[in-house]
């Protein structure tokens, strides 16, 4: 253990104001997707069903790139925050030199397999549907997939600027680039009246442009992290393999879990129209009530790095706890506006009775496992992941979802008769079993004796 031989410092790494200025801005940069996501959603809804169902079976799939995308940063920010822990800058800036070139590269070639196996995603993921939904998803696919590099590298560039601890940069890039996209979506649907075209050229220009914005004001030499300015570049193996120790495992875990929502869908489909309805409008109101505490699990990943780095696992424990404590307020908060305004927000989807009951229900219930145990079973793993103990949440993740979220589902889905209710109960006991583990994994101290660098 030559790494917790390494001086421990007295003085605390991140004072509350440093804690304050890397969660709020995180936290407004998601509530700030999540919005525009739904304003989507509503334009989408203009140029009729068969563009809403083809743009929102491309976004499945965009949706488990960004998170293969955001699982690799991951990795980069935990290695380049480790090493700015230990103050070895050099290795740290290498790290995310390495993270943006690999991210690039790697997102180049996923863009072209895309392409070459478009038919089979259209034809065979997305099962039987009509030839007009297959058109307007084709459409959207053919102009957003384009964008897939783009996602990588600001998803790279975001990463190296959360590391700094400047969370502030990112969430200005994407509050303009939010407003922007908006603001095309509305011109080329409303007033052009492009359809799903009117959807995708936005999101592209907007994805393009957050990447080019991002990775111009990393080559900053002024920043303790920057990217070096030359289009020449040799892949430090030895580094990606670092890199990827940490992503690759999270990665794993984030698809194997779309993969799990998939099969626990194709359940949910058997319950009836309402019970379609309430799982997806509760799917996307609980969203805004665990928005907070994913937020600054992407903060937590910066802070754990550098107290790993600095082998001062005393901090390391310090800030996992009073981060907790931090998520665990943020979701009362969440949760409570979500409740209160749960009325008016049912009032404008104008679900039959049965959806809106199984809705209030479903969302009621999620409220209050969440306060409870959510933090345990989703925030506390970051601190796993940014010390190097990465494999351990990916197996247990993976485990669980098999064992309590698709099992439990059919199970008390069909066999108690709870339908689509039942699949949301396998989900809290998904939850309370990573807890029970994740919790006894923390106490035992086992992740202090995994080393990235």
């Amino acid at each position: 253990m030559e790494q917790k031989s390494l001086a421990v410092t007295t003085k605390r790494l991140f004072t509350n104001r440093d804690l304050f200025n890397l969660f709020m801005p995180l936290i407004i940069e998601q509530g700030l997707e999540y919005l525009v996501g739904l304003a989507d959603s509503i334009m989408v809804a203009y140029a009729g069903e068969s563009a809403v169902s083809g743009v929102s079976l491309v976004d499945f799939v965009m949706a488990l790139l960004i998170s293969l995308f955001a699982a690799l940063a991951t990795g980069g920010a935990v290695i380049a925050g480790q090493y700015m822990g230990r103050k070895q800058m050099e290795e740290s800036r290498e790290a995310a030199n390495q993270l943006v070139w690999f991210a690039g590269t790697v997102s180049i070639i996923i863009m072209v397999i895309i392409y070459l196996i478009k038919p089979l995603i259209l034809n065979g993921l997305f099962g039987q549907i009509t030839d007009e939904v297959r058109k307007d998803a084709n459409t959207y696919l053919m102009i957003t997939a384009i964008s897939i590099p783009f996602l990588a590298l600001y998803n790279a560039g975001a990463a190296i600027f959360r590391t700094m601890g400047n969370s502030k940069l990112p969430m200005q890039i994407m509050l303009v680039m939010n407003i922007a996209h908006a603001a095309g979506n509305a011109i080329l649907i409303y007033g052009f009246h492009f359809g799903v075209a009117g959807v995708a050229i936005p999101t592209l220009i907007s994805r393009i442009a957050a990447a080019v914005i991002i990775l111009t004001l990393a080559l900053n030499k002024k920043q303790p992290l920057y990217m070096k300015k030359s289009l020449k570049h040799k892949f430090n193996w030895s580094m990606i393999k670092k890199i990827l120790g940490i992503g690759v495992p999270y990665g794993l875990e984030n698809g194997l879990f779309y993969l799990g929502r998939i099969i626990v869908l194709s359940l949910v489909a058997t319950f009836g129209t309402a019970a379609i309805a309430a799982n997806a409008v509760s799917g996307t109101i609980v969203m805004f009530e665990v928005l907070p505490g994913m937020a600054i699990g992407l903060g937590l990943t910066a802070v754990i790095s550098r107290c790993v780095g600095a082998g001062d696992y005393e901090q390391a424990k310090y800030y996992t706890k009073k981060v907790m404590g931090i998520v665990y307020v943020a979701n009362v908060v969440s949760c409570a506006l979500v409740l209160a305004i749960l009325p008016n927000i049912l009032n404008i989807y104008g679900l039959s009775e049965n959806a809106t009951s199984l809705t209030i229900k479903i969302v009621w219930w999620h409220a209050a496992f969440e306060v409870i145990i959510w933090p345990l079973a989703y925030t506390l793993p970051v601190t796993f992941r940014a010390s190097g103990d990465a494999k351990f949440p990916m197996i247990v993740g993976i485990l669980s979802m098999f064992f309590c979220r698709i099992a439990l589902a059919y199970l008390m889905g069909i066999y108690f008769n709870m339908g689509v209710f039942g699949t949301w109960v396998a989900m809290f006991i998904d939850w309370i079993v990573k807890a029970i583990i994740f919790v006894h994994r923390y106490i035992s101290g086992k992740w202090t004796e995994f080393h990235s660098i």
